[in-house]
């Protein structure tokens, strides 16, 4: 019996590194499921729902660097791909998604379930290929292959089930993964670099992602240079630990110095970082240059003094020899004083966590940060999870922090730790979940890992609120409205699903019980933490139309009849406000 093209089309991805595919089976993708089971060398991970699959893609090929594979069936199988696909798009993960699609002699008739995958998909993939006939396999999947590795980003494979039952053509079934590592920016550029920053007084960093490998090289610079060290959410694992120069970060979710360090400098630089909030960043005054490995990110969030594609680490190695030492510390010393005292003021509800219930949600990251392992890898839900894990939690050298920070999805949490524990099996993968995202996505796919039995650790952030949402009306000057919701026992319910789980109510009870998640090794656990929805977390910079938008907000809540409301939020955060 001689190979299908769906045969030919895994033996082709296991060449490039795949190893595991998340998905649903069904009608289109059925010829294709069936050659991955003879095929032997991949590992299917049948999802309860696509999207939940696709996330989990996105965490494993980001952590590990190789390409992943998810599928769903034509039309609504393949509609469910999408949302995790842009994620990948936005993250930089090497996702590749094997799309079911209506046999040849229906196409473009509007049968059931059809779907143009170059429409459909065009947001999202970097690439899209239909394998029409046998003839087009090698080309369409040696290019979404090629690109998903070289462009770092989801591509997607559109495979009819007639096409992938057909004889597959006999040529080498093999793909040559291109290398995507990106070299140092040129001399000149270094050179022009080093001219600015030398004639400037004080300099700033501000950090991310692409520092990943550089951390080293810039905390070097940064000593040379007296520089205070700011970063994204991104950034934050590589550039704070061991850095007596870290300022903290900016934005909404920022604390510490980062804002004034970096809009009171002279000269910033901007290295591996396409920070989104642009209203956060120097638009003049400030001499801007921006390091980073793709041209299309220079720029497009501040006027630039200079912009340069090119490898952190090797530019900065080429640039410290061209730069002279800085002997002036004083800004430095004050970004740092006030990054110290920031921090001062955010102890004031972990020293005080024991004595208040409804539990503080700052209590609940410290004990996670003291009592998870060194290697622990986090994942945060997109909400208030991402600000007690960016300003309670540390990371590095070992522990790794990911999340949905580019794309900002709901419900990403579960499903990263997932992707995360397969790839790492044993290895701590503790997620962060708000109640909304983890009702959403998490909670039914829990099936999944209770069928795996995947040691994921959930922690769930249950304050009967889409909290992150409420601030942002807040912040708006809008009455919160349709933000709160009923939730049940959350360990109760896990319990039923085969999983493990624990309610803590008590804040004297959340200490053995986050030991007892962290240590529990026969599936997934999760527990379920009654917290504050009242707390609040104050950013280090608060923009004047953010201010006025929460005074107008609580002025509004008040005439509206919402004074309890008003009070309960200024008692409960009465040391902030």
């Amino acid at each position: 019996m001689g190979k299908s093209v769906a045969d030919g089309m895994w033996e082709m991805l296991v060449s490039a590194g795949v190893r595991r595919c998340y998905g649903i089976v069904g009608d289109a993708l059925n010829p294709v499921i069936d050659a991955m089971h003879r095929n032997g060398s991949i590992d299917f991970v049948h999802v309860r729902h696509e999207e939940y699959g696709v996330f989990a893609a996105v965490a494993e090929s980001c952590l590990t660097g190789q390409p992943v594979a998810v599928c769903g069936t034509a039309g609504p199988g393949v509609a469910h791909l999408i949302n995790g696909l842009l994620d990948a798009r936005k993250e930089g993960a090497a996702v590749i998604a094997i799309a079911g699609d209506s046999e040849t002699v229906v196409l473009d008739s509007n049968t059931v379930e059809e779907l143009n995958p170059y429409k459909f998909f065009d947001t999202a993939a970097l690439y899209i290929g239909r394998i029409g006939n046998p003839a087009q396999l090698h080309h369409v999947v040696s290019s979404a292959v090629t690109v998903a590795m070289a462009e770092h980003g989801p591509t997607v494979i559109a495979l009819p089930g007639d096409v992938a039952s057909a004889d597959a053509p006999k040529v080498a079934l093999r793909v040559a993964v291109p290398p995507t590592r990106i070299g140092p920016a040129s001399y000149p550029e270094i050179s022009a670099m080093a001219d600015v920053i030398n004639a400037a007084d004080t300099v700033a960093i501000f950090g991310g992602d692409g520092c990943a490998d550089a951390g080293v090289q810039v905390r070097e610079l940064a000593a040379k240079l007296q520089a205070p060290v700011g970063y994204s959410m991104k950034g934050k694992q590589w550039l704070e630990y061991d850095n007596p120069n870290a300022v903290g970060m900016t934005g909404l979710v920022g604390y510490g110095g980062c804002w004034e360090a970096i809009n009171k400098c002279d000269v910033l630089l901007m290295l591996g970082t396409d920070f989104p909030f642009s209203n956060f960043l120097p638009h003049s005054k400030v001499k801007v240059i921006q390091v980073d490995r793709a041209a299309r990110h220079l720029g497009r969030r501040v006027p630039l003094e200079l912009g340069i594609v090119g490898d952190i680490g090797g530019t900065v190695d080429q640039l410290l020899p061209m730069v002279e030492p800085k002997s002036n510390d004083r800004f430095l010393h004050k970004c740092v004083k006030h990054t110290e005292h920031f921090h001062k003021q955010m102890q004031h509800y972990v020293t005080k966590g024991p004595d208040l219930k409804p539990i503080r949600p700052e209590y609940l990251a410290t004990i996670l940060n003291e009592e998870a392992a060194d290697d622990a890898l986090f994942f945060a839900d997109t909400g208030t999870a991402v600000i007690w894990a960016s300003r309670y939690i540390t990371y590095g050298p070992k522990r790794r922090m990911f999340g949905s920070f580019s794309w900002a999805s709901m419900a990403n949490a579960s499903p990263n730790a997932f992707g995360a524990q397969l790839a790492f099996p044993g290895r701590q993968t503790i997620a962060l979940c708000g109640d909304g995202g983890f009702t959403m996505l998490g909670l039914g796919d829990l099936l999944t890992e209770v069928q795996r039995r995947t040691p994921v650790v959930h922690i769930v952030l249950n304050n009967s609120m889409l909290d992150f949402v409420n601030i942002e009306q807040q912040e708006a000057g809008l009455v919160p409205y349709g933000t709160d919701f009923h939730n049940p026992d959350f360990a109760k319910v896990a319990e039923a699903m085969g999983a493990t789980g624990i309610r803590v109510e008590e804040p004297g009870d959340l200490r053995a019980a986050v030991r007892t998640a962290l240590a529990h090794q026969g599936g997934p656990f999760v527990l379920d933490v009654l917290v504050d929805k009242y707390a609040l977390a104050i950013p280090g910079h608060v923009p004047a139309e953010t201010a006025a938008g929460f005074t107008l907000s609580l002025a509004k809540q008040t005439l509206n009849g919402h004074f309890d409301e008003v009070l309960e939020t200024a008692t409960h955060n009465i040391r902030l406000l």
